[in-house]
């Protein structure tokens, strides 16, 4: 196992490469972000003896692209659709009834934690104590955000989804 001291100087020199060829690779901020802190999980544990700095960047870099090789190939990446995609690509339309697709869609295009919230408490029927402790939130702060994120819908459905 590496000195905390030899990990802070790689991650210092290196992590701009290995998040460079994450990205290239994944196209994902958050895939790019697990895939190097795999790496550098690796590398604390690693016991290999590098000859030199080239030495411990190719293998940087040799074990970042296995890596992201791994991440493209597994079975969750290949079975998921980004909600991303679900929008720009109109997946949404195979997905939901007729008259629920501009309201799938409307979600879909909240802030991530107002969209949570949304979800957790109308699709997955959860009450705002549960999603609270869920999240590790407060219960005002559900609250809050709830109010908010139907204010949201409110104005984008032209207060359709309210009457």
């Amino acid at each position: 196992m590496k000195s905390e001291r030899k990990v802070r100087l790689a991650i210092e020199k290196y992590s701009d490469t290995i998040r460079r060829i994450c990205f290239i690779h994944l196209k994902n901020y958050h895939d790019s972000e697990d895939v190097f802190q795999d790496v550098f999980l690796k590398y604390v544990l690693s016991e290999v003896e590098f000859e030199n700095a080239e030495h411990e960047k190719a293998w940087l870099i040799r074990v970042t692209i296995n890596a992201c090789k791994d991440t493209v190939k597994s079975f969750f990446r290949k079975k998921v659709i980004s909600i991303d995609d679900i929008i720009d690509n109109g997946i949404l339309e195979f997905h939901a009834e007729e008259n629920n697709k501009e309201i799938l869609k409307a979600v879909f295009e909240l802030p991530p934690k107002y969209r949570d919230i949304i979800y957790l408490f109308y699709y997955e029927g959860y009450t705002a104590v549960e999603i609270a402790k869920i999240l590790n939130k407060n219960e005002n702060t559900i609250y809050t955000w709830l109010s908010r994120a139907r204010q949201k819908l409110k104005e984008r459905l032209d207060g359709d989804i309210f009457e």
